[in-house]
């Protein structure tokens, strides 16, 4: 486990320490403990994302506000986060923390919430559990918040069958991180607990397989990065269907899965469910986007601050295949049943 910790320490290459935990979702909840959100008290959190960035926020009893998307990188709004975070504090509740996430490998816009979140001092909790191997400005994300969170869960982009990372910014909150995550056990000769504990360190079976995993971490970008280039140029010339990409050259995603929006006004009427179960049939999984938090039957009761763009997306996005293991064969029969489809 140690040597797990000091290879992602290395590969992010920043002055931060790291504590290997068994899932990217137990890693935000310490966050939230860590930032010292407590029970009655409000996270706000992008909309647009998995169920495990929000889910935590309920673990310790407190309320998510969600935050709709902006159009470049279908990541938290800045506009709508200020809105919500002046909303609430005329509310009498000022925020404990923002839950940012790097969807599908994109860079959230760093310096714009870093902004907000230092004018009206609220913690940054960093959701780059899809984002290991993206940077912003050259800089690695899983670096940017106050607290960071990465996944190894078996879907990523390096995994450990299960498992995940908290990156913190001293030795101090690393150590606090492995006291809760090892059952809160103090240093006395018993068994003896002053607070509340969980089983959260990751094994070292696991971390031997991360360490393993490491050290073809940048080829599996690469992998998916062409695919994404793939996907491009299959597209360049069709209309109606817009490969989702980064806005300008400070962001550079890993590209964990492509994104596609579809309009079917100008693809001759073939929507995203049309192209979806088209692929389908061809036994060719694709998935629509994250459906948004606030739209969950779970969630739908919580404040949500937006203009509807993370529906929109969410309504004519599609996650194209996009493994590092993916072969020219495979390209070619996801190429064939596209074209199949448009041409219908």
């Amino acid at each position: 486990v140690t040597g797990f910790e000091e290879d992602i320490k290395k590969y992010l290459n920043s002055n931060i320490e790291v504590a290997a935990i068994s899932s990217g979702t137990a890693a935000l909840h310490l966050a939230l403990i860590l930032s010292g959100v407590e029970r009655g008290d409000e996270v706000l959190c992008q909309s647009m994302t998995f169920a495990a960035s929000a889910n935590p926020i309920v673990y310790v009893g407190a309320t998510p506000v969600f935050i709709d998307s902006e159009a470049e990188t279908l990541n938290i709004c800045p506009e709508q986060l200020e809105i919500a975070i002046k909303d609430r504090i005329s509310k009498g509740k000022k925020p404990k923390a923002i839950i940012a996430v790097h969807l599908y490998g994109m860079p959230y816009k760093i310096d714009e919430i870093k902004s907000i979140a230092e004018k009206y001092e609220i913690s940054v909790i960093e959701d780059s559990a899809e984002a290991l191997g993206s940077t912003y400005k050259d800089v690695k994300c899983g670096t940017f918040g106050d607290y960071s969170i990465l996944s190894f869960n078996g879907n990523k982009i390096i995994t450990t069958s299960g498992g995940g990372a908290l990156v913190t910014k001293n030795i101090e909150t690393k150590k606090k991180a492995i006291f809760l995550a090892t059952q809160a056990r103090d240093e006395a000769p018993h068994y003896q607990h002053s607070e509340i504990g969980y089983n959260y360190r990751l094994s070292n079976i696991s971390a031997g397989i991360g360490r393993g995993q490491m050290e073809v971490l940048d080829k599996r970008v690469e992998a998916r990065r062409n695919m994404f280039h793939f996907y491009v140029n299959l597209f360049a010339n069709l209309e109606g269907i817009s490969v989702f990409e980064e806005p300008n050259g400070d962001f550079f995603s890993n590209h964990w899965l492509t994104i596609v929006e579809v309009d079917k006004d100008m693809t001759g009427g073939i929507s995203r469910e049309d192209l979806r179960k088209h692929m389908e049939s061809e036994n060719i999984e694709c998935r629509p986007l994250w459906k948004p938090m606030h739209m969950q039957p779970v969630f739908n009761e919580y404040p949500f601050y937006g203009t509807g763009i993370a529906e929109e997306v969410f309504k004519n996005g599609l996650c194209l295949p996009s493994g590092s293991n993916l072969s020219d064969k495979d390209r070619d029969r996801i190429e064939k049943a596209i074209l199949n489809c448009l041409k219908k």
